[in-house]
């Protein structure tokens, strides 16, 4: 019972006791002590009555609410319960999967280190290697040696064999100079190339910290590659007499100063090209053998194929013939063989009638068969047979 619906007891015991007091002072039958004093004994008992009644009423809603409370707590308990259960199984995959990302960090970690460490040593190999390269290409007959071999690389990479596609260091007879290559082409054409590798004034811009010396070392290298374009042209190169082409070729075996030479200065390949000089770097040197190789296999091809036309006529024209004599030979075969029909089947048939004719009578007269030796016994017709047989074989003897 809750505590509004107590209250409303008691008010209503209490309305009751004043209602019964009225009623007995009205009827004067005790006198107002006893009526009050038997009216708070009266009030007393029933709230007294009341009271007990709203104890047990609250006893019991204390302990059904106890009750409830405890099975609640529980539920809320095994609920909590469930809940960090969950969390922990939670806690432990998210501490599997930092271990395993631990492990991976650790083991990716490893593998940068390695790489980086192996990157670094082979930039520390390079830059030796750049700077032993750099000391050796210090002297221009250094260069010069390593730019034909850098150009013989080109040219086994395109297939070139010397002697047969191109020379090497061969003396022009007629004016005495010697280009370091002299490439073959179709009909008895030459192409002649040197190999040009100004780099001194180029490694000082490389090196230079200012731009003002990187600009006098710039315009100096230029210079360089002007004069050497020019000392082919002195060299006669281009010979009508030795039957080359109207153009040299000028080898720069580096690509980066190929490229740095574009760059800086545009007109300068402009004006070897309009002189019949003109500059190749490795990957545009190849692309010329290409073009060199293409032109000597397609000549070569045109050849051959006109051999092969003259081959082929007169193959036909023997052909012709072979087919004449072969026609010859297959109407001598069919007249034989006809011939030959005739004495298989017509001759002998011929010679078998007057055999058989013959055997006939004998049996008719009853002739007896004898024979003298002990060779078997041979009727008239086997014997003519035999004996037509004989003559074919001396017939067929070219010696009889």
């Amino acid at each position: 019972m809750e505590a509004w619906q107590i209250i409303i007891a008691a008010l209503v015991g209490f309305a009751l006791g004043l209602v019964l007091y009225r009623w007995i002072a009205h009827k004067g039958e005790l006198d107002s002590r006893t009526i009050l004093e038997q009216s708070k004994d009266a009030f007393a008992s029933l709230s007294q009555e009341a009271l007990s009644r709203n104890i047990d009423e609250l006893l019991k809603h204390a302990k059904s609410q106890n009750e409830i409370s405890a099975k609640n707590l529980e539920f809320k308990k095994a609920l909590i319960d469930q809940t960090l259960q969950q969390m922990v199984s939670r806690l432990e995959a998210v501490k599997t999967l930092m271990q395993d990302l631990e492990k991976d960090r650790a083991q990716k970690f490893g593998e940068v280190a390695k790489h980086l460490q192996l990157a670094h040593e082979q930039t520390t190999a390079l830059t030796a290697t750049t700077n032993s390269l750099r000391e050796a290409l210090s002297g221009s007959k250094a260069r010069g040696q390593w730019g034909e071999r850098m150009a013989e690389d080109v040219l086994r990479l395109a297939g070139f064999v010397e002697n047969i596609n191109y020379t090497k260091q061969k003396t022009i007879d007629s004016v005495g100079t010697r280009p370091d290559f002299t490439f073959f082409l179709p009909r008895g054409l030459k192409v002649n190339m040197d190999v040009k590798f100004p780099l001194d004034n180029y490694l000082r811009y490389l090196d230079a910290e200012s731009e003002m010396d990187r600009g006098r070392f710039c315009s100096a290298f230029l210079s360089d590659v002007r004069n050497q374009c020019k000392s082919l042209l002195g060299r006669e190169y281009i010979n009508p007499e030795q039957n080359t082409l109207d153009y040299v070729l000028m080898f720069i075996p580096n690509e980066q100063v190929y490229a740095f030479i574009h760059e800086q200065d545009r007109t300068i390949m402009d004006e070897a090209m309009k002189k019949k000089v003109v500059f190749c770097s490795p990957l545009t040197l190849f692309a010329i053998l290409a073009v060199i190789r293409q032109a000597v296999d397609n000549f070569a091809l045109e050849q051959a194929s006109n051999e092969i036309l003259s081959l082929l006529g007169q193959f036909n024209k023997q052909w012709a013939m072979f087919k004449i004599s072969l026609e010859k030979v297959g109407s001598r075969i069919a007249a034989a063989r006809e011939e030959f029909e005739k004495l298989t089947i017509t001759r002998t048939r011929q010679l078998e009638r007057p055999l058989e004719k013959i055997e006939q009578l004998r049996t008719e007269r009853g002739l007896p068969i004898t024979a003298d030796t002990d060779e078997p016994i041979q009727t008239e017709p086997d014997r003519l047979n035999s004996d037509f047989q004989i003559v074919e074989q001396d017939s067929s003897n070219p010696s009889i």
